[in-house]
């Protein structure tokens, strides 16, 4: 249990920090707000209306964040199997071949579909 207490220590100090700079930021901000300020902000450009029920978002966005999200998890995978590739033997490559090619498959069927195209 000794050996939790310096993080336990450092979580609460970070913690500390994270609600002490909230609260003084703001009791000291100002506080002038205008119409500017409270406008939508969208990369320094000016933004977009927005249709009253919200309007649709596109779909690229997501299928560009699981893409991600498919890749991250491959790499997250990926790294414990090279540093244990000696470990693991015949039966890690198997593995790994397995895992690879499922994910390529995924990679082609988006590609073949035209996920990947920006128009």
């Amino acid at each position: 249990m000794d050996l939790y207490v310096p993080i336990l220590g450092l979580g609460l100090l970070a913690a500390g920090f994270a609600i002490f700079s909230v609260v003084v930021s703001t009791l000291t901000g100002p506080k002038r707000y205008n119409r500017a300020r409270l406008d939508s902000y969208e990369c320094g450009i000016e933004p977009t209306p927005q249709p009253v029920g919200g309007g649709r978002f596109p779909v690229k966005y997501y299928i560009t964040a699981m893409m991600f999200i498919v890749f991250d998890v491959e790499i997250i995978f990926l790294y414990p199997w090279a540093v244990h590739f000696d470990a693991m033997g015949m039966f890690g490559l198997v593995e790994m071949v397995l895992f690879m090619a499922t994910v390529f498959v995924a990679y082609a069927y988006v590609w073949r579909r035209g996920g990947l195209e920006w128009d």
